[in-house]
């Protein structure tokens, strides 16, 4: 079935991504380019230039560049769209794209929203106007990922005890992958508990949003697995060292690191499988844990799905699932105390800090 395909949120092409933008968008329309089912007709956003720009690129027809979203949804009636603008707006015009009753489906950037609330009532709302509302946990497609899933459930460490990870910059931008692999490698099953603290000297801003400098955190799901985690943007030996591994999981009979940091010049595999007597034995992947095509295989999987009637595995709900843990750790900085779930907070705790004055960090390059 062809779709027509509009993106929110072009921005500039970076020369040297970072902080303020990594051009997302432009990824997103190379993934569905090479998909024959779509086609990209439109693209809305604030800064006109960035839109044209964007547009020329790929080939969008001049009069199907917009300023405002809603014009664009409203003019083109798109089937997907893709939204590529930073996570404080995300809610807002994912909201106003569910209820235009246009979109059959929404993938939008990752962290979910910049509010527990917000990220909610997104998840809410897709359901209620039966949208297919997915969020860009492109990693999950990682073929070291994929692999070590397969060995986790061939029984190849036995029972799943233990979910480790280590961020290097947060656990909500980056941590919303990592808590979104460590809900993948367990079934995606609820959390039941969160025991979380925060370090945040330093003004961590990442696409407009508050990320603490380091944290740690402990939680346990309803099946009993508990999740250890730590992370760390300061580059100062934190905590988020003492793991030295982007995914660690511990069963009953072994253990299974997928992308593990090596010991100087060391080359380490992106998966290696330790079992009970033995030493480590790397297993052999496509690839690792970072790669555009990703997005590409993420893009295909919801373009399958919504053309199957499935319901994706980047689908709100377990997105919401890795966004409760994020806030729940957050939170439990803010009570200093364990917070049990279901969560029920709307706001974003390290920000409420922030504007309550118990948090006051120093600009960023401070001594």
């Amino acid at each position: 079935m062809p779709y027509t395909v509009a993106v929110v949120g072009t921005g500039a092409e970076p020369d040297d991504p970072g902080r303020d933008g990594y051009a997302m968008a432009y990824h997103h329309a190379a993934g569905y380019e090479n998909h024959r089912e779509c086609t990209l007709v439109a693209c809305a956003d604030i800064v006109r230039e960035n839109a044209e720009a964007f547009a020329d690129e790929f080939d969008v027809d001049e009069e199907n560049v917009f300023v405002a979203y809603e014009e664009m949804l409203e003019a083109i009636e798109p089937d997907i769209v893709s939204i590529c603008v930073p996570p404080s707006i995300h809610a807002e015009i994912a909201l106003g794209c569910i209820r235009s009753g246009v979109v059959d489906a929404i993938h939008c950037e990752k962290p979910m929203a910049d509010t527990y609330g917000g990220a909610k009532l997104m998840t809410q709302e897709a359901s209620r106007h039966d949208v297919q509302l997915t969020f860009n946990h492109q990693r999950r497609f990682s073929d070291a990922v994929r692999t070590a899933k397969d060995l986790l459930d061939a029984g190849e460490i036995g029972d799943l005890r233990r979910v480790e990870f280590s961020a290097p910059v947060g656990i909500f931008d980056y941590g919303s992958h990592s808590f979104d692999l460590c809900n993948y490698f367990n079934d995606e099953t609820s959390g039941e508990w969160v025991l979380g603290q925060i370090d945040y000297s330093e003004e961590n801003v990442l696409f407009g949003t508050h990320n603490e400098n380091q944290a740690i955190v402990h939680w346990k799901y309803e099946n009993g697995v508990h999740g250890v985690a730590a992370s760390d943007s300061t580059g100062a030996g934190g905590p988020a060292g003492a793991f030295a591994c982007h995914n660690r999981l511990i069963g009953a009979d072994g253990v299974i690191e997928v992308g593990p940091e090596g010991d100087g010049d060391e080359e380490v595999p992106a998966l290696r499988i330790r079992r009970d007597g033995e030493g480590w034995t790397p297993v052999e992947t496509e690839d690792g844990l970072h790669g555009w095509e990703f997005i590409d295989r993420a893009i295909a999987e919801n373009v399958r799905c919504l053309s199957e009637g499935e319901t994706p595995e980047l689908g709100a709900e377990n997105a919401l699932n890795a966004t409760e843990l994020i806030f729940a750790a957050w939170e439990s900085a803010r009570r200093r105390g364990r917070v049990d779930l279901p969560l029920e907070i709307e706001d974003n705790p390290l920000q409420a800090m922030l504007d309550a004055g118990d948090l006051a960090p120093a600009p960023a390059g401070e001594d």
